[in-house]
């Protein structure tokens, strides 16, 4: 895929979370397996932006991975790529405090992410 037909998906992110990606410590996103997800491929760009503000991060989309739960998740793509921030513990309570365990029942991706997108 092409810069040009990049397909670009705007995503809210929190401050802590936004910092991270935007410093490229953060190499792993979480999202619960949404139906407006399902398109997402190697190649797309995410547009990040800090809920409410004009501050916007855009990333290349390297590869997304479908677990049936966080705990899956972070065994898998290590706690350290999702937050180095955090444990392993503290990022389970985090990510369950922003997806209740009905939308974590929708299933869960890693999105590899990597720098900062070229257009």
């Amino acid at each position: 895929m092409t810069d040009t037909a990049a397909r670009v998906h705007e995503l809210n992110l929190y401050r802590q979370y936004f910092d991270l990606v935007a410093a490229g410590t953060k190499t792993i996103e979480v999202r619960v397996k949404y139906p407006h997800l399902a398109d997402l491929a190697a190649g797309d760009v995410i547009r990040f932006r800090i809920r409410g503000t004009d501050e916007t991060c855009e990333v290349r989309v390297k590869r997304v991975t479908e677990y049936p739960d966080f705990e899956a998740l972070l065994d898998g793509e290590g706690p350290a790529n999702v937050n180095p921030t955090a444990t392993r513990e503290q990022q389970l309570a985090n990510i369950r405090t922003i997806y209740p365990r009905e939308k974590e029942a929708l299933g869960a991706l890693a999105i590899e992410i990597g720098g900062i997108a070229a257009r």
